[in-house]
Formats: structure tokens, sequence, C-alpha cells
């Protein structure tokens, strides 16, 4: 995804969770879906925590994509995570992030 689409994506009106912010917009004539992932390391500080929820996005996106979602998506966190845990994100914050994408979707 190229960064003017992704540009015209991020000023539709998202779709959002309290730490998710989706965007949703029909693909282009005769494309594939695409998909784009925005972890700001302002808000996960780990490169190991930001890294484990873009794959987490990607896995869930690419399924819906392939099943029920045909159009293009951008996936952007909105808030801290790790707050408790000294930045670190565990288990159970993990499975929050988890059911709050599957109910954007």
């Amino acid at each position: 995804m190229n960064s003017a689409r992704i540009s015209e994506l991020l000023k539709t009106r998202p779709k959002t969770t309290m730490y998710w912010g989706m965007y949703v917009a029909s693909t282009q004539a005769g494309a594939e879906p695409d998909l784009g992932v925005a972890v700001a390391k302002k808000l996960a500080k780990r490169a190991v925590d930001r890294n484990r929820l873009k794959r987490m996005i990607r896995e869930l996106i690419w399924a819906a994509q392939t099943s029920t979602l045909n159009k293009d998506v951008v996936v952007k966190l909105k808030k801290p995570i790790g707050r408790d845990t000294r930045g670190r994100l565990r288990k159970k914050e993990k499975e929050t992030l988890r059911s709050q994408i599957l109910g954007l979707l």
C-alpha cells in the first residue's frame, strides 16, 4: 500500500475501540485488498511487543480479508500498552487487544 493510499484511508472515519482505530475503504478496481499497520514506538516501547502486535494484526486481518472483508484496511494503535507492567505486553493485555480487533471485524 503506498503512502497516498494510506493518507486517503486515514482521512475516513475509523471504527474504534479503546486501543485500536481501524480505517476501512473499498479496494481500488481490480486490486487485491491491502493492509497497513501502525504501532508507534511511543505507544509500545519494546520492539518485541510492537512486532508481536503487528504479527497478530496481520494474521487476523488477512484471515478476514480472505473470507468476508474484501477491503483495504489500515489499523492504528491509539493507546499506550503495558502501563501496569513497566511497558511490557503481557498475555492478559494481548488477549484484550486481540478481542478488540476481532470486535472491529
